[in-house]
């Protein structure tokens, strides 16, 4: 991926409130790939009992992040928007660890880019949840 096109996506997705409000880092970026990472933060308990994070800060996670391949793969304009995600959650994340998201392209067309997406806390063998999404390819 070209050094601007990669500069233009970190750019773009680090300067988005939520992301920033959420803390998120980009740690990999390229080729329809990304990587983001959130750190646990109180103020995102969904369950003052046990700590555990609320599902709607893990899903705006796996969005920006996969807003974030979209935008870093190779026949991408520099703008994308969700159509539509579908997020399986498969277990609380452990509370105190940051939250890992990896999303993907895996196919791409004129005027959409389809998604897969996984969310991790320390254990990358047993993932808090799997999304698939489409996202709009604009400018073509």
């Amino acid at each position: 991926m070209p050094a601007d096109k990669a500069q233009i996506a970190r750019q773009f997705i680090e300067t988005i409130p939520h992301s920033k409000a959420l803390g998120m880092t980009i740690t990999e970026l390229g080729a329809g790939l990304a990587e983001i990472t959130m750190p646990y933060d109180d103020r995102f308990i969904g369950d003052p009992e046990t700590g555990v994070i609320h599902g709607g800060a893990v899903s705006a996670l796996m969005d920006t992040c996969g807003g974030a391949a979209v935008m870093s793969h190779p026949d991408a304009p520099a703008g994308t928007a969700t159509i539509d995600l579908r997020i399986d959650y498969m277990r609380a994340a452990t509370p105190g660890d940051p939250i890992r998201a990896r999303a993907e392209v895996y196919h791409f067309t004129r005027s959409v880019a389809f998604v897969r997406a996984t969310a991790f806390d320390d254990d990358p063998d047993k993932p808090v949840a799997m999304a698939t999404g489409t996202f709009t390819v604009e400018g073509h």
